[in-house]
Formats: structure tokens, sequence, C-alpha cells
């Protein structure tokens, strides 16, 4: 069983940035590609980016691409979204979610096994 935590949200305002971070418990990442996903108030849940277990690959979103990166520290346990030139449109709860890295990289959330409780970010314009 993996457990997720994020932590790293807040409220910061348009062209600002933050660093939201996953740290798994219960077990190491390693095997495991890990997404992250936002959802805000009335939408669907949505594909932000995604890593694959050793890190050779990542896809994102094309509403982030350039602005947001994925990245992963197997020694610290932790994946890790740096974002950039943060917009009002990025409010939302963001959560990080892992699935078992069988060569393909996936944007589906309903394909993820592991989910962590998400971490609020709010941008004011």
């Amino acid at each position: 069983q993996v457990q997720l935590v994020e932590s790293g949200g807040g409220l910061v305002q348009a062209g600002g940035s933050l660093r939201l971070s996953c740290v798994a418990s219960g077990r190491t990442f390693n095997g495991y590609a890990v997404g992250w996903f936002r959802q805000a108030p009335g939408k669907e849940r949505e594909f932000v980016a995604v890593i694959s277990w050793n890190a050779g690959s990542t896809y994102y979103a094309d509403s982030v691409k350039g602005r947001f990166t994925i990245s992963r520290s197997g020694a610290e346990n932790t994946v890790y979204l740096q974002m950039s030139s943060l917009n009002p449109g990025d409010t939302a709860v963001y959560y990080c979610a892992a699935r078992r890295d069988l060569g393909t990289l996936y944007y589906q959330p309903s394909v993820y096994n592991y989910w962590g409780q998400g971490t609020q970010v709010t941008v004011s314009s």
C-alpha cells in the first residue's frame, strides 16, 4: 500500500510560483509512475503532469506546458511539481497519484491506484 501526502499549496499572486511536494510513505515510490492532477470547484479532475518511475519520461497537459515542471527524488521518496507564471485559472485542489509503471504513462485519473488528500492552490489576480 502506497500512502501519499501532498504539501506546498497556498495563496499566491498571479505571476508567482509555488512548489508542491508529494511524499510516499508505507513503501517506496520505486517502480511507480506519479501524476499530478487538479480539480477546481464544479469541474472534473484534470490531468496536469506525470513522470515515469525513473524520471526518464514526463508528460504535461497543454495548459501547463512551459510553466510547470515535474521531477522526483528517489532518495527523498518525493515527487515535486514546480509551478511558475501562475494565473487564476490554475486555482484548484492539486492531487498526486501513483500507479505501477508498466511502460506507458497515463493521463486518465481512473487508472491511478493511490491518491493523496490534496493541497489547495489559490492564485489571486
